[in-house]
């Protein structure tokens, strides 16, 4: 039976680029936003070692097809020998995570597709590439009122890989308690997303509004199982999935 004729038991967001829209960052400013409150002399070269650091470990991640994780944000804190259990890093990790609180608001139609999934009795769950904790996504998505429509959520920072290897989407399948054919993976990117989603058997839903560098897409063609304009498109492509399956087996 082809994948498409399987039903649809559970669909997978990634975060950034989809449940929250695509921004262009400035990764030297969040930096500086956090330098300047942990060193305020010496910010500037303390903000340049920062993002040297993180886009080493992206470079590293991106290169390795996801076999290494970037690995953990507090882990580049370490890294520059800074103590993470301070009131000054504390303090200054505040600022950092203000700097990127305007950038992290779900998309305006996240809400009502996960509100329109569960009424149709699907799980959702969240994988991300990132360096943040599981506590800090937590927290954006208590913000925005999503957390109680999420059954469950995977982050690379606390993986050994990295989407688009096949073991991170196996996890979150395995979480879900579902089969991969069983899952959607709803994503920006379609090397990270599309790609790894279909190694293992998922379908592969793109959205494709964010503006990805070009060392940052795939050097193939990576063709998606659906293309959703908008978030609520996803919802449609679900029921028309599953209604093959229904009209297939009747």
């Amino acid at each position: 039976m082809s994948v498409s004729k399987i039903r649809v038991d559970a669909v997978i967001f990634d975060w950034g680029g989809t449940l929250t829209p695509w921004h262009d960052i400035d990764l030297e400013a969040q930096w500086y936003a956090y330098a300047e409150n942990w060193d305020p002399v010496n910010a500037r070269s303390l903000a340049k070692r920062l993002c040297a650091a993180e886009l080493d470990r992206w470079r590293v991640q991106r290169e390795s097809a996801g076999a290494k994780s970037t690995g953990a944000l507090d882990q580049i804190f370490l890294d520059e020998g800074i103590d993470i259990f301070s009131a000054r890093h504390l303090n200054a990790l505040a600022s950092y995570l203000d700097f990127w609180a305007p950038h992290t608001y779900a998309d305006e139609q996240a809400l009502q597709t996960l509100q329109d999934l569960r009424a149709r009795g699907i799980k959702t769950g969240v994988l991300s590439n990132t360096l943040w904790p599981a506590e800090h996504h937590q927290e954006v998505f208590d913000r925005d009122g999503l957390s109680s429509l999420i059954d469950a959520c995977v982050y690379s920072s606390e993986l050994p890989v990295a989407k688009p290897h096949a073991d991170a989407f196996s996890s979150i399948a395995q979480l879900l308690g579902v089969s991969p054919h069983t899952c959607v993976f709803v994503g920006d990117r379609l090397w990270d997303d599309v790609h790894g989603a279909q190694s293992i058997g998922m379908r592969g839903v793109w959205i494709p509004h964010s503006q990805l560098p070009t060392a940052q897409l795939p050097a193939f063609e990576v063709v998606p199982d659906a293309v959703a304009e908008q978030l609520l498109d996803v919802v449609r492509i679900v029921d028309e999935w599953n209604s093959f399956t229904h009209s297939e087996s009747t």
